[in-house]
Parts: C-alpha cells; structure tokens; sequence
C-alpha cells in the first residue's frame, strides 16, 4: 500500500503529539477508544474492529522475518474483532494472527497466535524473584600516594 504524503505527514504529527502511532492505512472501526495511549502502534495492515479498547503501549505489529524477505503489499499486522479490550504492554503479532469477537488480552501478553471469540488470555507463566541485595565491598582510592 502507498500512503499518500498527507495522510502521513498529519501521522508524524499526531504521532510527536500523542506517543502513539496509528498508521494511516491502518482500518479501524468505530467507537475506537485508548486509553493513556503513550507507546500504542497499529501497522499499515492492522484491522480494528468496532467498540475496541487498547491500554497503554499495545502493539499491532509485523513479525519480523528476517534476512530481508519484504513483505510489502502483504497482510503484515493482526486483526482485531469487534468488542475486544487489549491491556497495558501486550503485543499482538503477524497478519495471521485474529482476535475473536468479545476476547479480552490480559496486560504483557505477546500473542503470536488466533484466539477463538470471547477469549481471555492472560499471563501466567513469569516468574517475579525478589529478593534482597547483596552489598557491595567498597574502595578508597587514595592517589595522593601515587603523586608524590
């Protein structure tokens, strides 16, 4: 797809404005609503459905595929079913990839693959250690005794 240069250039700006950045071939549907939107991306290929809901730095993006096959004038970006809400961090990848109509994306979900309809896909599997510091042993450096 050609962008034409207006449609882009009114993007560069709203993009310096906003954090966001929605490409202008992108198709979205009405009733598009994000939220704290300051890293959000939807790719040239994406399609969003109606009443969707994207959080904070939500990604609808390409999969990469390396030694540089181009994948121009292909469908590159997911699509995104009516009525689905997409929490805070989770990456949403490849043109195969579809959300179902009603399904909810949990926060920091990497999506690689379709869900069915009203599906709820979380994150489950991280593990979070804390535990406490080790303290450093510290030096003084005393380069007087270097100088004289």
């Amino acid at each position: 797809m050609k962008v034409p240069l207006i449609p882009r250039m009114m993007t560069e700006w709203a993009h310096s404005r906003t954090g966001m950045d929605l490409h202008p071939g992108a198709q979205i549907g009405t009733d598009f609503f994000i939220d704290h939107g300051t890293g959000t991306v939807a790719g040239e290929t994406a399609e969003i459905g109606n009443h969707v809901k994207l959080y904070q730095g939500v990604g609808l993006v390409a999969k990469s595929l390396g030694a540089g096959r181009v994948l121009r004038g292909q469908k590159r970006h997911p699509t995104i079913h009516d009525r689905v809400a997409i929490y805070a961090g989770a990456m949403i990848v490849g043109g195969e990839t579809v959300v179902g109509e009603g399904s909810t994306i949990g926060a920091s979900v990497l999506l690689t693959r379709s869900v069915p309809p009203n599906s709820l896909v979380t994150l489950e599997a991280a593990n979070v250690k804390i535990m406490p510091k080790i303290p450093r042993q510290t030096y003084t450096l005393d380069f007087r005794s270097q100088c004289r």
